[in-house]
């Protein structure tokens, strides 16, 4: 029975990855550089979240005062 299953096993092994999206051994590689990558954008997207906040916060302000001039 172990052999049988063996054999189905590396038959299928492709499919079997596939359908339960399961990590191989050139994902793991790739996972320290693409982590770095991330991690290297997370300053940028902080500053571009505030600068955004802040730009909202102006427009909300202004639109404030232009409903108040109606």
């Amino acid at each position: 029975m172990d052999r049988y299953l063996d054999a189905y096993v590396d038959r299928r092994m492709a499919a079997i990855v596939e359908e339960w999206d399961l990590a191989t051994q050139s994902d793991l590689g790739e996972y320290t550089r693409r982590l770095a990558a991330i991690e290297e954008e997370i300053p940028k997207q902080r500053a571009f979240d505030k600068s955004a906040a802040e730009k909202l916060s102006e427009l909300e302000r202004r639109a404030a005062v232009l409903k108040g001039r109606r």
